[in-house]
């Protein structure tokens, strides 16, 4: 009887893929389907952002809830508005007003 090496005996027991590339095709599809719709936003939404819009003032705080590829993700950070361009700058991220689902403006502590 042939004794195995350390190494053959170990190999017997890594892990096995059968096809290479299924488990990250898996974790993709697992990601794609977390996505979600884009909710509509009603009047009274609507209306509250624009308000919040016309008076909030350069630099001053904000906590930002946008849509971005399937995510809803929601920052806080120092405004830079760009309206003319439809579209707001919090820090150094540019988000269009179409996709801003929320807007806060925030006391600086």
């Amino acid at each position: 009887m042939n004794k195995m090496s350390l190494n053959d005996r170990a190999r017997q027991f890594l892990p096995f893929d059968a096809q290479k590339g299924l488990k990250e095709a898996i974790r993709l599809k697992e990601i794609e389907y977390e996505r979600i719709k884009r909710r509509d936003i009603d009047e009274d939404k609507c209306a509250k952002i624009s308000d919040t819009l016309l008076n909030v003032e350069k630099n001053e705080l904000v906590e930002v809830t946008y849509f971005e590829e399937g995510y809803y993700n929601t920052i806080t950070g120092k405004i830079k508005i760009k309206i003319e361009e439809e579209s707001i700058l919090v820090d150094k991220k540019i988000i269009k007003l179409f996709d801003l689902y929320d807007i806060k403006i925030l006391k600086d502590k």
